[in-house]
């Protein structure tokens, strides 16, 4: 499979770093940013590359050649074969893909050449090809969702809308934002495009939100762009203290699970009206610590209200929706959000039959917990279950985490609340900062 890096960018936001070299040369941790990208491609078997270069372009060919030279940093050979498309115009930021198409009669990687990141790419490729998509998209949450572009999606992973900042958005939305990382199919590039300069995704991508042919694939890795002076200095301590190549699929994850309704949001009793959600306080600072200190942050609640028929999947999403929401305004996020919708006792008015079952998810059964870690490869062994009930420290031991429960008050932290739980605490912040970290 080819991969097509642009790597044309001049880079006037990170001026302030380098402005003597494109902004794909400038280095993370003593390596050029390009060159970490081609070494985490060519370990997975990634060696077909393009290289689509304009400002300062005879720095990068110079230095890489067609791939079979030796770095200057590892004296080891690049390991690649590397082609060049020179932009002598500017095209926009694909239309050399377009001049291109010729080249790339399957489907490809397409990368941008001012990011680090390391993912399994391979796993990214296999889900492009069971979607049957015509374009794959990379998306995450960050930290920042509520100026960043937003990919909405159903639940099937089809992107349905594409929104950028400028666009009006939702109340209500789920962290789910564009990473800069795709698989297309060359039927995208059979649009007919008029202009000159091209746009990637206002012009090739945004196009197929809603036809059925253009997949999320969400995914925990670390990806991240360089592009300013904070971010470029983050990524560099990112990269220092390994948490670049750690968060990578391929490798056993650690994670912390938790329960929803008072854990997360203060508990009401079955929540059925989302104008009774709210964060507890802490809460929000609590997560962007777990999200900074490697461990994944998973919710897993039950959610027996839906099969009940009190409230719809739909309304269910639309409460979580405004849980990532609250969350991304205080720069936090969750990698995952797993529900149980069963219940298995009949006899409530207007109750979904077909999920009144006693099902392998509903805590203190650990199924979601382990649907979880098949998804993103977690080591339950070192991963955390917290939450404010016997059934959620119960659903913690039976899949093998360490645990901790949450008892709400001093004197129920004397002990007298005992499931077998590892710990108990006060909140889900006294947690963070006087046991995980």
């Amino acid at each position: 499979m080819k991969t097509v890096i642009m790597a044309g960018g001049r880079g006037t936001r990170i001026a302030s770093v380098a402005s003597d070299i494109p902004k794909p040369m400038i280095p993370i941790d003593g390596m050029p940013v390009l060159e970490r990208e081609l070494y985490c491609l060519r370990d997975q078997g990634f060696t077909d590359i393009i290289l689509t270069v304009g400002y300062m372009s005879r720095v990068i060919m110079d230095y890489f050649g067609d791939g079979s030279a030796r770095s200057a940093v590892t004296g080891e050979p690049f390991g690649v074969s590397i082609e060049y498309f020179v932009e002598e115009t500017p095209l926009g930021n694909a239309g050399a893909l377009l001049c291109l198409k010729d080249r790339l009669t399957e489907d490809f990687l397409l990368l941008n050449g001012d990011v680090i990141f390391d993912i399994d790419f391979n796993r990214m490729v296999k889900y492009h090809r069971e979607k049957k998509a015509a374009a794959t998209l990379f998306t995450h949450p960050n930290d920042h969702p509520y100026d960043s572009g937003l990919i909405i999606a159903d639940s099937q992973g089809a992107v349905q809308a594409w929104l950028t900042k400028e666009d009006k958005r939702p109340r209500y939305y789920k962290n789910r934002v564009n990473a800069g990382l795709h698989v297309i199919s060359p039927s995208v590039l059979e649009t007919v495009i008029l202009t000159q300069k091209v746009d990637l995704d206002r012009q090739l991508l945004k196009p197929l939100a809603g036809t059925g042919k253009m997949f999320c694939y969400d995914s925990s890795e670390y990806v991240r762009d360089m592009g300013t002076p904070e971010r470029f200095w983050s990524v560099t301590e990112n990269f220092r203290a390994g948490r670049v190549a750690a968060r990578n699929l391929r490798n056993l994850q650690k994670a912390v699970f938790l329960d929803r309704d008072g854990t997360i949001n203060q508990y009401v009793g079955f929540l059925r009206n989302i104008d009774d959600f709210e964060l507890i306080e802490g809460v929000a600072d609590a997560i962007r610590k777990i999200n900074a200190s490697g461990y994944l942050a998973i919710v897993v609640t039950n959610q027996p209200v839906i099969a009940r028929g009190e409230v719809s999947l739909e309304e269910l999403d639309e409460i979580h929706n405004k849980m990532e929401t609250l969350l991304g305004l205080q720069g936090a996020y969750l990698d995952g959000i797993y529900f149980c919708p069963h219940h298995p006792h009949a006899g409530y008015e207007g109750e979904v039959k077909e999920l009144k079952i006693d099902c392998d998810c509903r805590k203190p059964k650990p199924g979601m917990l382990l649907k979880a870690a098949e998804n993103f490869h977690i080591d339950l062994r070192n991963s955390w279950m917290v939450g404010d009930s016997e059934s959620d420290i119960r659903a913690g031991i039976n899949a093998g985490c360490q645990t901790a429960l949450i008892a709400g008050d001093k004197q129920a932290c004397s002990g007298n609340s005992d499931y077998g739980q590892g710990v108990t605490v006060e909140s889900l912040a006294q947690f963070v900062d006087e046991i995980l970290l």
